[in-house]
């Protein structure tokens, strides 16, 4: 079994203009074209069984249109997260809605939406999740729309950790995209879950397996960041490190079922 712990996908009338604007942001290719039946279809070649999709409300206004399109692309193989947005003034009945929908959590995205991880302001939105039992997953790290501000830094993350007990936390990109050397200081050992998405080719494989082995094989998340990377590229990342099998297929689907209880 092979989940794809973070994927991205918009609706069909969107994915067109969106895809071509965040590719040239970010420098990478996209391996779909955006869409839902594009990225399915890719998953099939790819051998990823299930994925869970992750959206983001980039303006207060889109949270109720996002966590509706979510809602209705809900599947077997398609685990949506919502999101809401730091700004809206009904981010709260927003998060109970989401929870009613039977979404099992959110994306925050602190580069998209114009907020630091350790702002006073965001501590309400993970404490409302964790009493929803909502997951809550946020970019850590470098992201290339703002290269000079880290609005995510593992500093922070380990602060929201130790004010929010209980929380259900995913940080992208191993906790913190280029800032890894802070995450072996501040995150190893801490109540959070690190996915791998587009960390093949960007983290030195010593490094990646040295945290892996501290941290714990069952707080990490296999992804990709699809449509941004390749899904088998993250895999044989993973395959190559010097793990066991039984910590492998943890990595691979068995965590992120026992998380989501899928």
């Amino acid at each position: 079994m092979l989940i794809d712990s973070h994927i991205h996908i918009f609706p069909d009338p969107l994915a067109p203009k969106v895809i071509p604007k965040l590719a040239a942001v970010s420098g990478y290719d996209n391996q779909t074209d955006g869409t839902l039946s594009s990225t399915l279809e890719k998953m099939r070649e790819w051998g990823v069984d299930k994925g869970v999709f992750l959206n983001i409300a980039t303006k207060p206004s889109q949270q109720k249109s996002i966590n509706d399109f979510c809602a209705s692309i809900a599947s077997d193989t398609v685990i949506p997260f919502g999101s809401v947005h730091p700004d809206a003034p009904d981010w709260e009945a927003e998060l109970e809605r989401i929870a009613a929908l039977g979404l099992k959590g959110i994306k925050l995205h602190p580069d998209y939406q114009d907020f630091d991880m350790d702002e006073p302001r965001v501590l309400p939105i993970f404490q409302k999740a964790r009493d929803l039992d909502l997951c809550v997953v946020v970019h850590a790290g470098f992201d290339p729309l703002s290269p000079k501000h880290i609005h995510c830094r593992p500093s922070a993350c380990r602060q929201v950790l130790d004010a929010c007990p209980g929380l259900k936390l995913i940080l992208a990109h191993m906790g913190g995209m280029r800032l890894w050397d802070d995450v072996e200081r501040w995150l190893v050992g801490a109540p959070v879950w690190l996915d791998t998405a587009c960390c093949a080719g960007q983290i030195d494989p010593i490094q990646l397996e040295r945290i892996i082995k501290a941290h714990g094989a069952d707080k990490i998340l296999f992804a990709s960041d699809c449509p941004w990377s390749d899904p088998r590229t993250e895999k044989v990342m993973i395959e190559a490190l010097d793990l066991s099998d039984s910590e492998k297929e943890a990595i691979f689907s068995g965590n992120i079922s026992r998380l989501l209880r899928l």
